[in-house]
């Protein structure tokens, strides 16, 4: 007999997942997550610069994101790349230097659809239901963000 909850995570932990269509070319998009320059552009919340961005855009390497707080804080976000299919899917880990016992990963794909391209964050292994809360916005601002830069 199989439990037939095997497949369903346990509550709070299922991925959080954050969609929006944006006017742009994967291509550009894709270049927009992958350049240190155009990262500096869009990437944080409202209120919040991205004052540093490290890419080392291979199969395990590494990135960097440095987010300037409003109250002066730098939040450094670090990871490595686990998957890099241009202009189409990018898969990196994820850990805040404040929680960096706790590790989570990001997908991010990219789907042409006419002139616009259908962007989808998906964001697994978050910590707890406060941090997913957390994460949930800064990413609905996070591609708002990239929307206005692209």
């Amino acid at each position: 007999m199989t439990d037939a909850n095997a497949s369903t995570p346990p509550p709070g932990t299922a991925p959080l997942i954050v969609r929006r269509t944006i006017h742009a070319t994967p291509e550009r998009l894709f270049a927009a997550w992958t350049r240190p320059e155009q990262l500096r552009e869009w990437f944080g919340p409202r209120g919040v610069e991205c004052t540093l961005a490290e890419v080392d855009l291979r199969v395990g390497g590494a990135y960097r994101l440095d987010n300037l707080l409003p109250d002066g804080r730098i939040v450094r976000i670090v990871g490595t790349y686990e998957a890099i299919e241009p202009p189409t899917r990018l898969v990196f880990s994820w850990m805040i230097d404040d929680a960096p016992s706790h590790v989570s990963r990001v997908t991010v794909e990219l789907t042409a659809r006419g002139s616009v391209t259908d962007v989808v964050v998906r964001h697994e292994h978050i910590a707890n239901e406060a941090t997913r809360t957390s994460h949930a916005s800064g990413w609905e601002q996070c591609l708002d963000g990239l929307a206005a830069v692209v």
